[in-house]
């Protein structure tokens, strides 16, 4: 195997959830795919924007990814682009998150999804969701960095 081949590549990223959470853990996942939503993610037909991870009967599934299917799918195979897929975890995961969850008031929420050693992985992300204010405070941190940039640049 190639040092190209084991380095992830990224196939969908959800910007919108470190804008609207603090990410304070993150965890790596597989999902249960069928065989067309892994060809239409290697073909990058992948969005994360609208998704969620919901805990039901100790197993994680991903809800709300849209992954379109190609057009030449099998015929065999009705495609759901949106349909319920079930996470990848360990038992002991799996306990921790749903004990944060119920308990402590966090959210699961998907960050990224990726290619690692040809299998498609799911960047998971324990957060706490942000206030208005605190969204102001980041997007004013992240001007004033950008501004302090500029100017020393420009001397």
């Amino acid at each position: 195997m190639t040092k190209a081949e084991s380095a992830p590549r990224l196939i969908a990223e959800n910007r919108k959830a470190r804008f609207d959470y603090f990410i304070e853990e993150r965890y790596e996942a597989g999902l249960a795919l069928q065989g067309w939503e892994v060809k239409a993610m290697r073909a990058g037909r992948a969005q994360l924007k609208e998704a969620y991870v919901y805990l039901r009967g100790g197993e994680a599934f991903l809800i709300g990814a849209h992954l379109s299917p190609l057009p030449s799918t099998s015929t065999h195979v009705t495609p759901d682009p949106v349909r319920t897929r079930k996470l990848l975890l360990h038992r002991s995961q799996l306990q921790g998150l749903i004990g944060a969850v119920e308990r402590r008031g966090y959210t699961l929420v998907p960050l990224e999804l990726y290619w690692k050693d040809g299998r498609a992985k799911l960047l998971l992300g324990l957060a706490k969701g942000k206030k208005q204010h605190d969204k102001r405070a980041v997007e004013k941190e992240r001007d004033w960095q950008r501004d302090k940039a500029r100017l020393l640049r420009g001397r």
